[in-house]
């Protein structure tokens, strides 16, 4: 019997090309085609790449040529500095995400649908449950960005679902990814010398280390695990022990000055602080994982708290920033919050010593 012929998308960035080489060294596997519209930057292992943009019908004719079986979307964009703009970025994620499953409707040859999906779909607020499963209704609608692109894409793959029956769809609603080498918002926000938090507020983290998050993707690209379900380590971190586990000075934000604040941040090119990763840093977000536990069998092999700490040492969070940052983010907050409780002088000092290497 032969392998799978699968196709990952979005292999130009590190979890779509790990997730390309892992599934090319798999003995269920026939062969591994990688399509993005720029080559990937990481080994991609046996599998072959073709320059493709989602966006166009011609993924329809990739698809078709290798005989595609499997299909796994990982070509959705969490931040708009990866794709040069917010406008691409949603035309990406939604506008390509139609594309691909319109060529996968065609596809008589398409058996599997998997779909790396994301938790913010559930919002953030403080009416949450305390964990949500994959059945319960947002209390805070996503309205901008990766989550709102998100809530569209899960909707196109249902009405999929419901066109191609015979096909197994799944989608994977992931905690924050962490790792060595992911570059997601979370992470940059902890890779920050002095780290903006909401006063008042404790917001409660999950986290999924990489190589769980691929597993459990390489898992449904070889057997068949229809629905949806919510994938997170164990347990859950509260904003302040992830700080401190990750020895980062913190630095209270009012909230009617959390905006002005991000937005330094974010013109300094340091993270990105839209609306709704602000929204999940004032209240942040529990799943529940029994779904993936019962139906698939699988239990991540890391618990939140354990990717946290792996990522902080590999990783490195104390480095420093070039002097003209550290300067930029010191006269924005200072301006910012110049009224508040700390003041100017107080605050260019701490900044500075904390961009710069604490003694």
């Amino acid at each position: 019997m032969s392998g799978r012929i699968v196709l990952v998308t979005g292999v130009s960035r590190h979890l779509g090309s790990r997730m390309a080489a892992i599934l090319s060294r798999d003995p269920g596997v026939e062969r591994v085609v990688g399509v993005d519209i720029v080559p990937p930057r990481e080994d991609i292992g046996g599998a072959d790449f073709v320059r493709a943009d989602i966006r166009n019908p011609i993924i329809g004719k990739v698809i078709a040529a290798a005989g595609v079986d499997t299909v796994v979307h990982m070509g959705v964009l969490s931040t708009p500095v990866q794709a040069g703009g917010r406008v691409t970025m949603k035309e990406i994620n939604v506008i390509g995400t139609m594309q691909l499953l319109a060529a996968c409707q065609k596809a008589e040859s398409i058996q599997r649908l998997i779909v790396k999906s994301t938790s913010s779909v559930y919002g953030a607020g403080p009416k949450d449950p305390a964990m949500f499963t994959e059945d319960t209704e947002p209390r805070s609608q996503p309205r901008s960005g990766w989550a709102k692109d998100s809530v569209e894409v899960e909707s196109y793959v249902r009405g999929f679902a419901r066109r191609r029956r015979d096909v197994a769809v799944t989608t994977f609603r992931f905690a924050n990814f962490i790792g060595p080498k992911v570059g997601t918002p979370m992470a940059a926000y902890f890779g920050l010398p002095v780290v903006p938090t909401v006063f008042g507020h404790d917001a409660r983290l999950q986290f999924i280390h990489e190589d769980d998050g691929l597993e459990v993707i390489r898992i449904a690209a070889l057997g068949e695990h229809p629905g949806t379900y919510n994938v997170a380590g164990d347990g859950i971190l509260m904003l302040s022990q992830a700080l401190r586990l990750a020895g980062k000075a913190i630095l209270p934000v009012p909230t009617p000055m959390v905006g002005m604040v991000g937005g330094w941040f974010r013109r300094a090119g340091l993270a990105d602080f839209s609306p709704e990763q602000i929204k999940f840093l004032t209240y942040g977000r529990g799943l529940d994982t029994t779904r993936l536990r019962e139906r698939v069998g699988f239990v991540p092999s890391y618990t939140t708290r354990d990717a946290f700490i792996e990522f902080v040492h590999e990783q490195g969070l104390d480095h420093q920033l070039p002097k003209h940052q550290a300067e930029a983010i010191e006269r924005g907050l200072a301006h910012a919050l110049g009224t508040s409780t700390l003041s100017e002088a107080r605050l260019a000092a701490r900044l500075r010593e904390e961009a710069t290497g604490r003694a």
